[in-house]
């Protein structure tokens, strides 16, 4: 199981709207490019997204669910990426003073990812690094602040 946390210079319900806004997915996630909410509750329970991977001239298609949701705490996704299988991505919200500690629990359920869990914990790591810093990038730089919850 890779859990990785950072703590982000502003308040949970900062990073949360950041989290709740959909067309961000992509920008704060590792892998994806771009998303697309199809349907127009995100981040409501069974709610669901559409994304792309791109890697050089080759690109593919995931959907992310969310499987669980505490407004302002908590956000539970499952990532589905065709033949490769799903993973669960936790993120917690732990107000720390006037900042948040994000921790991050993500690790493969289904697929070529399960089966190679344990392969995979040092690059689950690293992708949790990336992506916990650009989420501090996104909700640092004003993006949470100008958005309603």
């Amino acid at each position: 199981m890779a859990v990785r946390n950072r703590l982000i210079h502003r308040s949970p319900q900062a990073v949360w709207q950041v989290l709740a806004e959909p067309t961000l997915y992509g920008e704060w996630v590792v892998g994806p490019s771009e998303s697309t909410p199809l349907d127009q509750l995100w981040p409501e329970v069974g709610s669901r997204l559409r994304y792309t991977v791109q890697l050089g001239p080759w690109s593919a298609e995931g959907v992310t669910t969310v499987r669980h949701r505490e407004t302002g705490r908590e956000l539970e996704l499952e990532a589905s990426f065709k033949s490769l299988g799903t993973v669960r991505i936790f993120l917690q919200l732990r107000p720390w003073g006037e900042e948040t500690l994000v921790v991050c629990d993500d690790h493969p359920l289904r697929g070529v990812g399960a089966t190679l869990h344990n392969a995979m914990e040092a690059l689950l790591q690293l992708r949790h690094r990336g992506m916990l810093a650009r989420l501090a990038r996104i909700v640092e730089h004003g993006h949470a602040e100008t958005r309603p919850a």
